[in-house]
């Protein structure tokens, strides 16, 4: 690729980041890395009405917490800033008046009546209202007033917005770097506003122009942004701009694979649609995210990769960097992506294999009061036996509360199971074996107890599986010798000890 590659991810503050924008904006971010360029946040909050306090700086932590920081943006390497379209407003006025010059754009007087009242003239004919080629004249605007009558409403103060003129009997050719080829009919298309009665551009105006002053090369960006494609690129034209190259990324679908996926799919089915935590600044609501939900950053990235592309070969699991290695546009589909609930723990599960065990250990004992007075270090050989069985943090203390605690009571059916007429009088000879073990390791442990095993030729079973009821509670956890290693001969006579007793 030959031209300096810039895009950007340009986001409206008005509520937390959606998992659909995560993944734009990872899609940018391989792109911008994959060929040593650069990743530009930029904050589109042109819509003053529907900003949201706190929105801005949760897309930033999302961001930096998914390890997909930004190279330029808010507060960061500013060669084009300000990079908050409110701090731009004043410069988007002049290019909708450029527009106006070169006759791409007029003045637009109607009231919202008006056009209200217009809109419903056609429903009751059958037919919708589109503003365009076919109607405008008939309209109250530049194009259908005289210059005299646009200079006098102009001077009295009168409300308008600018809009684009489009042309009428084209066929444009547009190239999209997902969909291919698309051929779109001028006729269909609206005089889109580009610039309101308030003063502020609509997203339009500002994005176009925004991408051309940053020297944007690619436009990477979700689907539902490939109705606007043709202005966008007739606004290139009309400003004689080299428009950059677009592309559309599939709709990230509900796990039933109909329809997109939305919050309250999240909330239907238990899992979150946002990678951080949000509480709503007006209403207090609180929506989960992925990181308090216990996931690793890595497995939401790794999995957000894949919705909607594919390298190309088996592999499934990459880190960032291996990502950016094997990322390739060419292979981003056109269909829509189902989000699989199941398949992001799949990730999560062997990215909780990956992690270092004292690292592991300190975020367990901060959330799990029983281990307050519990030494980190014995925490994490306890996490290094028992990790291969979990998902998230939060499922640690289950699979090894027997490390820390004797068991208070024992499972039902793993009683029955393992008690016969004869387990008693083995679990008393059972302390005497344990007791004649010196050197206390998980070998000699073993060794002892198969070898007494052996030579009285018990079944193995008549005695393992009291002994793991006995130190576990339940017929489940790490190698019975592991968890004697770990909790002591003395602990673990005491155990065998309890359960003799109820018997």
């Amino acid at each position: 690729m030959t031209k300096n590659v810039r895009v950007r991810f340009a986001p409206s503050p008005t509520g937390p980041l959606h998992i659909g924008g995560v993944r734009t904006a990872l899609f940018n971010y391989l792109f911008a890395k994959k060929h040593n360029g650069t990743f530009v946040l930029r904050i589109e909050d042109t819509d003053q009405n529907r900003y949201v306090e706190g929105a801005e700086e949760y897309i930033i932590n999302a961001l930096n917490w998914c390890n997909i920081p930004y190279d330029e943006g808010p507060g960061k390497n500013e060669k084009f800033g300000p990079y908050r379209q409110s701090e731009r407003k004043d410069l988007y006025k002049a290019y909708a008046e450029e527009l106006i010059a070169t006759n791409n754009a007029y003045y637009a007087f109607d009231t919202a009546e008006a056009l209200d009242l217009h809109r419903k003239e056609h429903e009751q004919n059958g037919k919708t209202f589109i503003y365009n080629w076919h109607n405008r004249l008939k309209l109250t605007n530049s194009l259908s007033l005289t210059p005299e009558e646009v200079q006098e409403k102009l001077a009295a103060g009168e409300d308008y917005v600018i809009r684009f003129k489009s042309p009428q009997d084209e066929t444009l050719h547009l190239k999209d770097m997902v969909r291919g080829h698309i051929k779109i009919d001028t006729n269909i298309l609206d005089d889109k506003v580009l610039f309101k009665s308030d003063g502020m551009p609509t997203y339009h105006l500002a994005n176009i122009v925004d991408d051309h002053l940053m020297e944007i090369s690619h436009v990477i960006r979700g689907e539902e942004w490939l109705p606007s494609l043709a202005l966008h690129y007739q606004l290139y034209q009309a400003f004689g701009w080299e428009a950059p190259e677009f592309a559309h990324l599939p709709l990230i679908l509900k796990p039933t694979g109909k329809g997109k996926l939305s919050k309250r799919d999240g909330d239907k089915l238990g899992f979150p649609v946002f990678p951080l935590e949000w509480i709503d600044p007006k209403t207090n609501d609180v929506s989960r995210g992925y990181k308090e939900d216990g996931y690793f950053a890595d497995a939401v990235i790794n999995f957000l990769a894949f919705l909607g592309w594919n390298p190309g070969t088996e592999q499934e699991l990459f880190s960032v960097d291996e990502l950016v290695d094997a990322f390739d546009i060419a292979r981003v589909n056109k269909a829509g992506a189902r989000f699989d609930p199941d398949k992001i723990k799949w990730f999560n599960h062997h990215y909780m294999q990956e992690q270092n065990n004292d690292e592991l250990a300190e975020t367990f004992k901060a959330q799990q009061k029983e281990l307050n007075d519990i030494d980190v270090n014995y925490v994490a050989m306890v996490v290094n036996l028992i990790k291969e069985r979990a998902t998230f943090v939060s499922d640690l203390w289950d699979l090894s509360h027997f490390f820390f605690e004797a068991p208070k009571t024992y499972d039902e059916k793993a009683y029955k199971k393992a008690i016969k007429d004869d387990t008693k009088a083995l679990l008393e000879e059972l302390t005497t074996v344990i007791n004649t073990v010196e050197d206390v390791t998980t070998e000699t442990l073993q060794n002892a107890i198969k070898g007494w095993i052996t030579a009285k030729e018990i079944g193995f079973g008549k005695v393992m599986m009291p002994l793991r009821l006995a130190l576990v509670g339940a017929l489940q956890g790490p190698d019975v010798f592991d968890i004697m290693f770990m909790i002591g001969k003395q602990e673990s006579i005491k155990r065998i000890e309890n359960l003799a007793a109820t018997i």
